[in-house]
């Protein structure tokens, strides 16, 4: 893969919107290109730097009282006989609709293309669909390279002090191997714009890797799951830290592996 070729395609691949060939490609080329790499290590910086100073605005409670009374069709209204509602015709109230909807979303869409031309880099798709892409493909590409772990033990503690140093988080390592779930060992990924842990565990021939990293949001959330290319993938958050478990165990087996993650020790 040349250098044209990598450059056309890092939006794309720091957004996490390739599929797992073209990850493998771009992944290559940027082990070999130092110039390529740095434009891919400054697409990142820019990524979080947005992600973390990019200010919200909340919707100013009178704003969202008007359109929802307009949604509903309070306006405009008939005249109504003595004690009767308020009627309002059915195309009177979908020509409403219509005007309240391009009113409301004008302006959005105004907004969406000064963003886009002004800085076509910053956009991304769903942050949840971005991360379980990022997962799936960081837990394929540890399969297809033969680099599933950067420090192999069943010994939790081997592979737990391995991590101090290279991550400034602590990881909980855990073996279960009396469940059905032994420990293999640990390797360093980058997901979600962050160094994370991913503890590689066995079920059988199966493979499941459990990627670990401070949550940017805060709080608990319950497991969500999804498939990927064929790959079972459960994500949530707990303590203030991301997990992801990737697998591609059926839904029930690996199910079995999140609950004793999520219980912890």
């Amino acid at each position: 893969m040349i250098c044209r070729e990598t450059q056309r395609l890092l939006d794309a691949y720091v957004d996490n919107e390739l599929d797992v060939r073209g990850v493998l490609e771009v992944e290559e080329h940027l082990t070999k290109c130092p110039s390529c790499a740095a434009e891919e290590k400054g697409l990142r910086e820019l990524q979080m730097s947005v992600r973390t100073n990019l200010t919200r605005y909340a919707m100013p409670k009178a704003v969202e009282t008007r359109l929802l009374g307009s949604l509903r069709g309070v306006e405009p209204a008939l005249p109504a006989a003595s004690g009767d509602p308020a009627v309002v015709p059915i195309e009177t109230a979908r020509r409403s609709r219509s005007q309240v909807w391009r009113w409301a979303l004008a302006p959005a869409a105004a907004a969406a293309a000064v963003l886009v031309i002004a800085a076509p880099r910053i956009w991304t798709p769903s942050a949840e669909v971005g991360v379980a892409d990022a997962v799936v493909a960081a837990h394929v590409r540890s399969l297809l390279a033969d680099h599933l772990t950067d420090v192999a033990s069943s010994d939790q503690h081997t592979v737990k002090p391995w991590f101090q140093g290279k991550l400034d988080y602590s990881v909980s390592v855990n073996d279960w191997v009396a469940e059905g779930f032994p420990l293999v060992g640990g390797r360093l990924e980058y997901v979600d714009g962050s160094r994370a842990a991913a503890l590689v565990y066995k079920r059988a021939q199966h493979t499941i890797n459990l990627f670990i990293w401070p949550s940017q949001r805060g709080g608990d959330e319950q497991p969500r799951r999804v498939v990927e290319h064929g790959y079972n993938a459960v994500g949530w958050a707990k303590d203030g830290m991301r997990y992801w478990a990737v697998s591609d165990v059926n839904e029930a087996e690996l199910q079995k592996f999140v609950d004793l993650a999520r219980a912890g020790p």
